[in-house]
């Protein structure tokens, strides 16, 4: 018989053919490894977004710090908050296959740090096109470079935007003109090469930092970004790219959905 019981309240009772399950390997919890392959259960594409604590198996407690192996698996906070913390020692990356800017490209999202720098986004090329965000000295810049040279936007507050408040910003890449708005406050850029309009990138969209390996040819800094992001839409045309980190084909030292509402980091 199988029931499952959530906050005392219990599911309809299940009776089973036998009384015993033929399984062997390891007891897995909160996802399972890229090489498993599931033969029962479906195709698992995503790895558990929460937090687990007190797992019992069969009357034994499972001693979770313990475990044989883990991977991508870290603390919970004692106090959330809607976004994803990025612990400053890792990245996000999106669109394993690559991303192309081409002339035209928005990308919207919030962000909460208390470090005055920080790589936010880059997407770039083996040459130098490229778009970057990042935080410089409290402030945030966009730069974009059409392959005849960097143009950067600056946010000009007379305030750190890394004072642990929320932010919002969305950057806009028309042709060769380009826009960051931050909480409303619009600076502009134009190119003086306006015959070159295109960004031609074939890498993924790295957030939040890169790996050692790549170039990104619009950020001034490798400093990976330490807070909260979150609401991350990249927007081309009429089709929009909602990212969301937990779906991330690699987010090492990245917690999505959990963010700290203070400085404590585990439960």
């Amino acid at each position: 018989m199988v029931m499952v019981s959530v906050d005392g309240t219990e599911s309809d009772r299940t009776h089973t053919k036998g009384h015993t399950l033929d399984v062997e390997g390891k007891l897995y919890l909160g996802g399972l490894p890229a090489t498993y392959t599931a033969k029962r259960i479906g195709n698992v594409t995503h790895s558990l977004a929460a937090c687990l604590r007190d797992v019992m198996f069969s009357g034994v407690q499972m001693k979770l710090s313990a475990a044989l192996s883990s991977h991508a698996a870290g603390s919970c906070f004692r106090r959330a908050q809607s976004g994803s913390f990025f612990s400053g020692s890792g990245y996000a990356a999106f669109m394993k296959e690559g991303y192309n800017v081409g002339s035209d490209v928005s990308v919207s999202l919030d962000f909460r740090s208390t470090a005055p720098d920080g790589v936010l986004l880059g997407i770039s090329s083996t040459k130098v096109d490229a778009i970057g965000l990042e935080l410089v000295n409290g402030q945030v810049v966009f730069n974009v470079n059409n392959g005849a040279g960097r143009i950067t936007a600056r946010s000009r507050s007379a305030l750190s935007m890394c004072d642990g408040r929320w932010r919002t910003l969305v950057a806009k890449k028309q042709k060769h003109s380009l826009s960051l708005t931050v909480d409303g406050v619009t600076v502009t850029a134009e190119n003086p090469y306006s015959s070159s309009t295109s960004a031609e990138t074939k890498n993924p969209i790295y957030v939040g930092g890169y790996p050692a390996d790549v170039k990104q040819n619009c950020l001034s800094s490798r400093e990976p970004f330490r807070g909260c992001m979150r609401n991350l839409r990249v927007f081309k045309g009429h089709v929009t790219d909602e990212l969301d980190f937990s779906a991330a084909f690699a987010h090492p030292h990245v917690f999505p959905h959990s963010c700290p509402d203070n400085a404590a980091t585990d439960i």
